[in-house]
């Protein structure tokens, strides 16, 4: 008798678990569902693991018909968001505010530049850019069918206000290619997303290349601590 109750129990306690594992595995369900797109695609992309980064390393280089035309060593301490810039001989360090000194303006202007195109899906959610409704049309480059959203700024504030991205992904919204267009209409860059990493958590994409190849924005010597 004793060992029929001993089961009973065990068989509430199995069924208990089973039931509070389904429940946490429906509430993660639904706390992602109400996550906008662009939240989810930047947690598909390492977000959440961000917070515990210290610092991030990272060389920007940009090549055009085989000729490295810039290369820019960066180090960046995202907590006191103090950064370093390494060009060649030269060294620079500001710490980033919301008033940067004219003095560092040129530095920062680089940095966002830089980190941007290391970091844009996380900007989807950092930064105050307009996101549209998730469509799905036709990939600049490989001309397949994807998901897509436009992504565009104020045209007042920053240093390049009015430019809108349209960034193209497929179901495990990492991306895959996206256009720049520039606030004049007089400009539209379109480049893939391709040789993917992760570093510590977060999925970085480290070449992003023009239709015909001439054109190579790729990073190197990446490390996240």
């Amino acid at each position: 008798m004793k060992k029929l109750i001993f089961i009973s129990f065990l068989v509430i306690g199995l069924t208990a678990c089973k039931n509070n594992k389904e429940t946490k595995i429906g509430q993660e369900t639904t706390e992602e569902a109400q996550k906008s797109i662009e939240e989810q695609i930047a947690v598909a992309h390492g977000l959440n693991n961000f917070d515990a980064v210290e610092e991030i390393r990272f060389t920007f280089n940009v090549k055009v018909q085989d000729s490295l035309r810039t290369s820019r060593a960066w180090t960046w301490k995202p907590k006191t968001n103090e950064i370093r810039l390494t060009q060649g001989d030269i060294s620079q360090t500001y710490t980033k505010t919301n008033n940067i000194s004219e003095d560092d303006k040129d530095i920062d202007q680089k940095f966002i530049n830089d980190s941007y195109w290391l970091l844009f899906p996380y900007q989807m959610v950092w930064s105050d850019a307009t996101i549209s409704e998730e469509k799905t049309g036709t990939a600049p480059i490989s001309k397949k069918e994807m998901n897509y959203l436009e992504v565009s700024y104020k045209n007042e504030g920053g240093y390049t206000p009015g430019d809108t991205y349209v960034v193209y992904y497929n179901d495990d919204l990492l991306l895959e290619e996206w256009i720049y267009k520039s606030a004049d209409g007089k400009r539209e860059m379109p480049t893939t997303w391709e040789d993917f990493e992760d570093f510590q958590g977060l999925k970085i994409a480290k070449s992003h290349k023009s239709p015909d190849g001439s054109f190579e924005l790729f990073f190197t010597e990446i490390e996240v601590r």
